[in-house]
């Protein structure tokens, strides 16, 4: 599993922009997201970096990666 700190990510509609962008990468990741901790867990055999560059390209600046 890999974890994710992304900045504004502040509602429902940002983790579904943040979903649609991993899952622009990998089709089968299955994601989970904290709106008050603004992390985001995705569970993919994608690489880390290209699923971190998909979030970024989606407005949402990764801070962090746990």
């Amino acid at each position: 599993m890999i974890q994710f700190h992304v900045e504004g990510m502040s509602c429902n509609h940002c983790v579904g922009a943040i979903t649609r962008a991993v899952q622009a990468v990998d089709p089968a990741a299955r994601i989970s997201a904290d709106v008050s901790t603004q992390a985001v867990r995705v569970e993919s055999g994608a690489d880390t970096q290209a699923l971190r560059h998909a979030i970024e390209e989606a407005g949402y600046p990764v801070k962090s990666m746990a």
